[in-house]
């Protein structure tokens, strides 16, 4: 069962960490042109001279692409850090990131320095980073095996909230305007501000604890905490067993995870799913939205009141993954979510080109973004976390996050600075390159990926060693 305790961890970690991420997302779209309106006049005060287009251009791109470059550097932190501070204490140090980089941005234009918004994003990015591989870990490795899923999808849950609340604080009439904007960046520091007064209350990860740490006498009292009952012993146990079986393996570094072949199929899956996940087009589906109700006719003032609405689709979808993820399973939310996006992607190909001359088929755009953002809050958005938790034990769990989160901002960036360029060449058939993407990650995931639900870390990976080909460490009894 649900114990208050382990509710209480999981939305503090999730709302202090994860929703920042969701946050920061978003939060440059609606004032836009009142930041480059500062850039323009910062440039203007300091050399006399307007800003030529080129580097208006370079400079907005900047803004906007350092925040997943940033988040690459932060997933090459998570491997170090987590071994080193432990899961909660990673999280607790990380705040640091973000409020350095909330006071910053709040106050950028009182300096008139335009440079420190990009060196925020950054920092911000590098905090981002951290937080989406070390959320899902600590949370994974604290939640029973029936609760691990749902657990799982909370911090895609906050990430999907971070977004929404963006989108609404952006409103124009609220903070997306020429005097709120710097507020709407400073706004970031204050959930890092209550987790880092709240989650010292909170144990550790009992995984850590017994397993790296080898103190059972925390990991034992962490652990009657979380379950809200005396007798953990089962638990302990199956740990203690994972213990037994890793010893065999050591410590993983992420050299030896590409190495070894007992994780083989671990290591190609999760970056099979990483990689689907944001090279299926998410964020290209997010930038074009607006465009897409333009030309279906909205009006431009009310085109921000679509946005907020979508945004509040993909938290209402993400919801509901929380509750149905332990009772349909991991696999099937995955490939229902894929085909989905597949479907709207090529049929969105088909309306786009088609909206000159049929009238209705704007209005078929608008469905197919509602759909695919249906899709991806279902499936491709929150499980992939989730499956590198179970597929992974306690020794390779901190080199496979890293991996994971290296893929999944690698690819954020690459969307990022391509998409452009592939719609300007393109136009809307950019679109069929996002839909063979989320066929391929279909099709593998069919194949190859097995149901983790319900299951312990131990069954998982004797499932994927049969598919590895190597024989699993026992402890002898």
């Amino acid at each position: 069962k649900m114990t208050l305790p382990l509710a209480l961890v999981a939305l503090v970690s999730a709302f202090g960490s994860s929703f920042q991420y969701g946050y920061n997302v978003s939060v440059i779209n609606s004032p836009a042109p009142y930041m480059q309106d500062f850039y323009n006049r910062t440039y203007l005060d300091r050399t006399g001279l307007p800003m030529d287009r080129g580097f208006q251009t370079l400079l907005w791109s900047l803004t906007v692409s350092m925040f997943p470059l940033g988040g690459f550097f932060g997933s090459l932190l998570v491997w170090p850090m987590v071994n080193s501070c432990g899961r909660k204490g990673t999280l607790l140090i990380n705040n640091l990131f973000s409020i350095a980089a909330a006071i910053l941005m709040g106050t950028s234009e009182l300096a008139k320095t335009f440079e420190v918004i990009i060196l925020s994003r950054v920092v911000m990015g590098i905090f981002a980073g951290l937080a989406s591989n070390v959320v899902p870990m600590f949370l994974g490795e604290m939640s029973p095996k029936n609760l691990r899923g749902a657990v799982g999808v909370v911090p895609q849950l906050f990430i999907t909230i971070g977004i929404l609340a963006a989108q609404i604080l952006g409103l124009h009439s609220i903070l997306g305007n020429a005097r709120g904007w710097p507020v709407l960046l400073g706004l970031t520091g204050i959930p890092s501000l209550i987790q880092l007064l709240t989650l010292p209350f909170f144990p550790e990860s009992p995984r850590f604890l017994l397993i790296q740490k080898g103190n059972e006498e925390r990991a034992r009292r962490a652990l009657q905490r979380l379950r809200g009952w005396e007798d953990v012993d089962d638990e302990i146990q199956e740990m203690y067993q994972e213990d037994q079986s890793e010893k065999e393996e050591g410590q993983f570094s992420v050299l030896s995870l590409f190495t070894f072949r007992g994780l083989r199929w671990q290591l190609i899956s999760i970056i099979v799913m990483m990689a689907g996940q944001q090279l299926s087009g998410v964020n290209g589906v997010f930038y074009y939205a607006d465009r897409i109700f333009q030309s279906a006719g909205v009006h431009s003032s009310s085109i921000q009141y679509v946005t907020v609405s979508i945004g509040a689709i993909n938290v209402v979808m993400t919801l509901l993954a929380v509750f149905i993820v332990e009772s349909l399973g991991r696999r099937i939310l995955l490939l229902a979510g894929f085909v989905l996006c597949s479907a709207s992607c090529a049929i969105l190909t088909l309306a786009l080109n088609l909206q000159t001359t049929v009238s209705w088929m704007s209005y078929l755009s608008i469905v197919c973004v509602i759909a695919y953002i249906i899709g991806h809050a279902i499936g491709p958005s929150p499980i992939p976390p989730v499956m590198i938790t179970e597929m992974f034990l306690q020794s390779s769990r901190p080199a496979a996050f890293m991996v994971g989160g290296s893929v999944h901002w690698l690819s954020n960036f690459t969307v990022g600075l391509v998409f452009l360029y592939m719609e300007a060449g393109l136009g809307p058939y950019s679109f069929l390159i996002f839909c063979a993407i989320c066929i391929a990650t279909m099709l593998y995931i069919f194949f190859i990926v097995p149901e983790t639900k319900n299951k312990t870390f131990m069954e998982i990976n004797r499932i994927m060693a049969k598919r590895n080909k190597v024989e699993v460490q026992e402890s002898k009894e």
